[in-house]
C-alpha cells in the first residue's frame, strides 16, 4: 500500500474514533436522574415562575405598608387665568401685587383676566391613625409570608409531580417492549397454528383464536404507545421538552429508603401549608385591626410652602408657607359593614386553618398506607411475573409437542401481560407513594434538598 493511501486510511478511521467517541458523549449526556429532572423542574417550570413572582410582589406589597407611617411628600404646579373676582382678587394677592387701585368697586366687580403660574411642596406625617397602618403593615407582612409558604409548597408539589412523571414515562417505555414481545409471541403463535392448520394438524377455530389473540396484541402494543407519549407529554409539562426526550438513568424498581416518621405523630408544625394557612390567619386577624381602625379619628401633621407669579415675569410673585396640626374623623355606615366582613374573614381563615391541619393528618397516614400496600403489590407483581413467564415457556414448548391446547397456551400469555401490568403499576405506585409520604411530611423528595 502506497504511503499516501495509507496515510489517508489512518486519518478516516481517527476521525472515526472521533466521531464514535462524541456520538457516545453525547448520547451519554443525554441520560437525566430524577435529581437532574426535579432541577430542571425547578428552573424551567413556568407555573413555578410565576409563583415566584407573586411572592416578589407580596414582599413588595408588605414593603409599601410599612412605609405608610412615613412621611408624605406632595409636589404641585398650575397655570390659571381668570377673570372670576373673587379668584382674580385672590391671585393678585398670592402674587403680591395688590394696589389701591385694586380696590376701586368697578375693578372689583369686573376684573381683568389674571394669569399666572405656581407651585407648591407640602408635607403630610401621620401621627395617629386608629392602628390601621400598624396593622396594615401587620397584615400585608403575613400575607407577604404566605404567599412564600405557598410557594415552597409549590416547589415540593411539583418535585412530587415530576417523580410521578418521570418513572410513568419509564414505566411506560417497559410497558411498550413488554407489549412488543406479546405480539411478537401472538404472531408466533398464529404462524404456527396456519402452519398445523395447512397440515390439517389444527382446527380452524384455533387458527381463528390465534389470529383473535394477535389482534388483540396489536390493539394492546397501540394502547402501550399512546400511554407512552402521553407519559413523555407530562414529563414535558413538568420538567420541560429536554427533559421529556431524554434518557430517564435512575430505574424505577431502586425505591428510595422510606422517610422516617412516627405513625401517631401529628404533621410538622413547618410545613409550608400549614404555615401558609397560620399566616393567612393572622392577616385576616390584623385586617379586623385595621377596619376597626378606620372607625376612629385620625391626627395629622402638616407643613408646606407656596409660590405664584405673574404669567409675563416669573422673577415677581408671592410666596407662603403653611404648618398644621389636622384631625380628620370620617364616619360611614360602609365603615362599620366593613368591619363586620374583615370579621367574618377572620373566622374563615381560622375555619381554614383547622381545617387544613386535618387534612393534613391525614395526609400522613394515607399516604404511610399507600407505601405499604405499594410494596407488597410489588413483590406480589414480581413473584406473578416470574411464575407467569415459567407457564408461559413450558405450556408453549407441550403445546408444540401436542400435550396442551391452544386455549392453555393463549390463557398462559393472557395471564402474563396481567402479571408485567401488575408489576409496573404497582413500581410506578411505590416510587410515587414515598414522594407523597415525605410531601406529607415535609421532608426532601427521593432526598433531593431545594
Amino acid at each position: 500500500m502506497r504511503p499516501r493511501k495509507l496515510h489517508r486510511l489512518l486519518a478516516a478511521l481517527a476521525a472515526l474514533v472521533v466521531l464514535a467517541t462524541a456520538s457516545a458523549s453525547a448520547a451519554e449526556a443525554q441520560s437525566v436522574t430524577i435529581e437532574e429532572a426535579i432541577r430542571a423542574a425547578w428552573t424551567e417550570n413556568p407555573g413555578l415562575r410565576a409563583s415566584s413572582a407573586q411572592v416578589e410582589a407580596a414582599r413588595a406589597e408588605a414593603a409599601r405598608a410599612r412605609a405608610g407611617h412615613l412621611p408624605t411628600l406632595s409636589l404641585s404646579a398650575r397655570g390659571v387665568r381668570t377673570d372670576q373676582p373673587m379668584m382674580a382678587f385672590g391671585m393678585k394677592l398670592d402674587q403680591a401685587r395688590i394696589s389701591q387701585a385694586d380696590f376701586d368697586p368697578a375693578r372689583l366687580n369686573d376684573p381683568d383676566a389674571v394669569g399666572g403660574w405656581g407651585a407648591g411642596a407640602s408635607v403630610n406625617l401621620p401621627l395617629f391613625t386608629g392602628g390601621r397602618v400598624a396593622a396594615g403593615a401587620r397584615a400585608a407582612g403575613a400575607m407577604a409570608g404566605a404567599e412564600a409558604a405557598s410557594h415552597e409548597r409549590r416547589r415540593l408539589e411539583i418535585a412530587a409531580g415530576v417523580v410521578e412523571a418521570y418513572f410513568g414515562a419509564q414505566v411506560a417505555e417497559q410497558g411498550v417492549r413488554y407489549a412488543d414481545d406479546l405480539l411478537s409471541q401472538a404472531r408466533e403463535t398464529e404462524r404456527f397454528m396456519r402452519e398445523r392448520n395447512a397440515q390439517d394438524l389444527a382446527l380452524d377455530a384455533d387458527v381463528a383464536r390465534a389470529a383473535a389473540f394477535r389482534a388483540q396484541a396489536e390493539a394492546e402494543r397501540a394502547a402501550a404507545l399512546q400511554r407512552r407519549g402521553s407519559a413523555r407529554s407530562g414529563l414535558a409539562l413538568v420538567a420541560g421538552d429536554a427533559i421529556a426526550a431524554a434518557d430517564l438513568a435512575t430505574p424505577v424498581e431502586a425505591l428510595p429508603p422510606i422517610p422516617p416518621f412516627a405513625p401517631d405523630a401529628p404533621p410538622p408544625a413547618d410545613r409550608p401549608d400549614l404555615v401558609a394557612a397560620r399566616l393567612q390567619r393572622d392577616a385576616a386577624e390584623a385586617g379586623v385591626t385595621a377596619a376597626r381602625g378606620s372607625l376612629l379619628p385620625s391626627l395629622f401633621a402638616q407643613a408646606g410652602a407656596e409660590t405664584l407669579r405673574e404669567a409675563s415675569d416669573l422673577g415677581s410673585g408671592g410666596s407662603w408657607t403653611m404648618l398644621g396640626l389636622v384631625a380628620r374623623w370620617d364616619l360611614s355606615l360602609a365603615d362599620a359593614r366593613a368591619t363586620r366582613a374583615a370579621q367574618a374573614r377572620a373566622r374563615a381563615a381560622g375555619e381554614a386553618l383547622h381545617w387544613r391541619e386535618r387534612e393534613a393528618a391525614r395526609d400522613v397516614g394515607e399516604a404511610r398506607r399507600a407505601v405499604e400496600t405499594a410494596d407488597v403489590r410489588v413483590r406480589s407483581g414480581e413473584e406473578a411475573v416470574k411464575a407467569s413467564e415459567s407457564a408461559r415457556k413450558l405450556r408453549a414448548a407441550r403445546h408444540r409437542q401436542g400435550l396442551l391446547p391452544l386455549t392453555d397456551v393463549l390463557d398462559a400469555e393472557a395471564g402474563l401481560a396481567g402479571a408485567r401490568a401488575l408489576l409496573l403499576a404497582s413500581r410506578l405506585e411505590a416510587r410515587v407513594a414515598r414522594a407523597r409520604l415525605a410531601l406529607a411530611l415535609h421532608q426532601p423528595i427521593e432526598g433531593i434538598t431545594p
